[in-house]
């Protein structure tokens, strides 16, 4: 399957549909989160990774945040733990790359006839997830060279971030901490509160406010039966402390 994992929203979500199933008749096509904090590469590193254990080995990630788009950064084909991931050199599969055990790393120099300047996830990166659909185990040829994994934009960012970097349909706080990283007992401290580690939701009454290990692995904030993220005033960018 194609996963796509973006901030681009609608109508561009419908027009990678499109060129996929031109290029990639049959193979579904998944919309894993088409709601990214918009233009934040870095936030959406951390989700990557937690999203992408629950999904076969074969399967291509078309993801892209790309503000710099049209710029000189390059084009990557990312190939670990059995999935691709196809997308832009600013950091986003660093953590991908940094956790898989032996990632193998493509530069995309191919280019269409027809490229846009602001719609990279459409006009390049959704061909080259489309050729890969069919099985491919190393970019071919035609579109690439192999390279070792660029050391850039993410280099710096730690293995696990201390912030939010995504709120949920419900409300619920997402941070880039992974659960199983954390002490059984610790609790995490936001926005000026002080949240104890639950189970899940019923574990504690209506209104009341924790943390918890959510089904990606990662400690997520939330409220029973409330919009946590309006409740407690949380929003992407914000740090989270492990106490």
């Amino acid at each position: 399957m194609i996963v796509l994992f973006t901030d681009f929203g609608q109508p561009y979500v419908g027009q990678m549909h499109a060129v996929l199933q031109g290029a990639a008749p049959g193979v579904p096509v998944v919309e894993l989160c088409t709601d990214l904090p918009a233009w934040n590469r870095r936030a959406a590193a951390y989700l990557l990774p937690a999203f992408a254990a629950a999904f076969p080995t074969g399967s291509v990630f078309l993801a892209v945040v790309d503000p710099g788009v049209g710029s000189a950064r390059a084009a990557l084909a990312l190939r670990a733990e059995g999935r691709w991931f196809v997308g832009p050199d600013n950091g986003l599969l660093g953590l991908v790359a940094r956790r898989a055990g032996a990632p193998a790393c493509w530069e995309v120099t191919w280019r269409p006839e027809r490229l846009s300047a602001s719609f990279h996830g459409r006009d390049l990166f959704a061909p080259v997830a489309a050729r890969l659909a069919g099985g491919a185990t190393a970019l071919p040829a035609e579109l690439g060279r192999p390279i070792a994994f660029p050391q850039g934009a993410d280099a710096d960012w730690p293995d696990d971030l201390a912030e939010v970097v995504y709120v949920d349909g419900f409300g619920n706080v997402v941070t880039g901490l992974r659960a199983a990283c954390l002490p059984d007992a610790a609790q995490l401290a936001a926005g000026g509160r002080l949240f104890p580690r639950a189970r899940t939701f019923s574990d504690l009454a209506p209104g009341a406010a924790f943390w918890y290990e959510n089904a990606n692995g990662l400690a997520e904030i939330a409220v029973n039966r409330g919009r946590a993220a309006d409740i407690l005033e949380l929003a992407v960018g914000d740090g989270v402390s492990v106490i």
